[in-house]
């Protein structure tokens, strides 16, 4: 019932804080990536729209690693993937990737806490199952990655 539109219509909230189901897959990543555990705050958003995640994420920045630092790794780490957008200022919205198989990526730092804030936004009937699928097949039998996925989307 709590994901039902008309129990959420004219509504807000942040669910699974500190429990979303993603939150372990997502630190085991980065934990990877970083060669060391890692632990994240990851807040999804439910709003009553028809399509669409926004959520945010704060982690720890203990080196004090700057913005342009930042979008350094970002860019290069991301460099390869066709649907991964990250934003040299600004925020992503939910209208930027509607109906698109994109996922935007946009983070700010807080100096004063150490800590990184970033927003990211998909199309969680694309990016976030079909077009995932579409993707995962156009690699599995050998077509572009981005074959039928190149629509800017219908918010953009």
């Amino acid at each position: 019932m709590g994901t039902h539109f008309p129990e959420v219509n004219e509504s807000m909230k942040a669910y699974g804080v500190t429990k979303h189901r993603h939150t372990p897959e997502i630190e085991q990543e980065l934990g990877l990536i970083a060669g060391a555990p890692l632990f994240i705050n990851f807040t999804p958003h439910l709003l009553p729209i028809n399509r669409g995640i926004l959520s945010t994420v704060y982690a720890s920045n203990p080196k004090g690693l700057s913005k342009s630092d930042l979008l350094t790794v970002y860019h290069e780490f991301y460099k390869a993937a066709p649907f991964v957008r990250v934003y040299d200022q600004g925020l992503p919205e939910i209208r930027h990737v509607r109906g698109s198989n994109f996922c935007d990526i946009g983070f700010e730092v807080d100096t004063r806490t150490k800590r990184i804030v970033l927003v990211s936004a998909l199309d969680n009937l694309l990016k976030g199952a079909a077009g995932q699928a579409v993707q995962n097949m156009n690699i599995a039998f050998g077509f572009p990655e981005t074959e039928g996925l190149k629509a800017p989307g219908i918010g953009a």
